[in-house]
């Protein structure tokens, strides 16, 4: 039974791993334009890394087959849009994103909490500029602007720029930077013309906070079962094993 221990304990570290993800999901759950991340688990044969091992019983089967943390999906499906009022917070109706010019090259967000600089370049709430389909940042005059679905900036009936909305193709590898930004492989983005743009909005987490307790409850009563499991085979395999060991002739 030596090996279901090892299972027990495999399956018990693959949770612990799994915390982080949720424990991070929650922890943003009030975060502008986050997607939540979602564990997936695989299988780890310890006999010949394939799910069968000749000449084993089910029993066996069962006791060799370690569940391993596989990895983490994201989530991106849309967040609840909530109105601000404010005319530079902007939440994008749809799939894709904002582009924004970072240090490290550009980087894309769902975070529309835009504002400008003492020079009047937009920029995202990390401070990056924000860029149009040329991949120019964006500078606007001071005063009232308009921005159209499409991301059309218009001032005083002129149109003065537009905000470039992209996207990519299915099974893109994104990967998260920080807490809003994700960056992609060159030249993958491409643009969204069916995604719309809501000036004086906001999209919110797409992770409630109900959802993540749910998710933290459900872990913790993995955890612990596994945790009574681990107990059971080192109290009820092990130490009779021990004890009766000096009594074989």
């Amino acid at each position: 039974m030596g090996s279901g221990y090892y299972a027990a304990l495999s399956g018990l570290l693959a949770r612990t791993q799994a915390l982080g993800v949720v424990a991070n999901n929650i922890a943003n759950a009030n975060t502008t334009g986050f997607k939540a991340h979602t564990e997936f688990y695989q299988a780890l044969n310890a006999g010949n890394n394939t799910n069968v091992v000749p000449g084993l019983g089910p029993l066996n089967q069962a006791v060799n087959a370690y569940g391993v943390l596989g990895g983490q999906t994201l989530d991106l499906a849309q967040g609840h849009i909530a109105r601000t009022g404010n005319p530079l917070d902007l939440a994008l109706e749809g799939q894709g994103f904002f582009v924004a010019k970072t240090a490290a090259g550009d980087r894309y967000t769902r975070d529309g909490s835009l504002h400008l600089s003492p020079k009047g370049i937009l920029l995202t709430a990390a401070g990056d500029p924000v860029l149009n389909p040329k991949g120019k940042p964006i500078r606007l005059q001071p005063g009232p602007v308009t921005i159209s679905p499409d991301g059309v900036i218009s001032a005083r009936g002129a149109i003065i720029g537009q905000i470039a909305v992209v996207n990519f193709p299915a099974g893109t590898p994104l990967t998260p930077q920080g807490n809003s930004y994700f960056a992609a492989p060159a030249k993958a983005a491409k643009p969204a013309p069916h995604t719309q743009i809501q000036q004086g909005s906001l999209e919110r987490s797409n992770l409630s906070p109900v959802q993540g307790m749910v998710s933290l409850i459900e872990l913790q009563r993995t955890f612990d079962l596994l945790q009574k499991a681990l107990s059971s085979f080192n109290n009820d395999f092990d130490k009779p094993a021990i004890t009766q060991l000096p009594q074989v002739p």
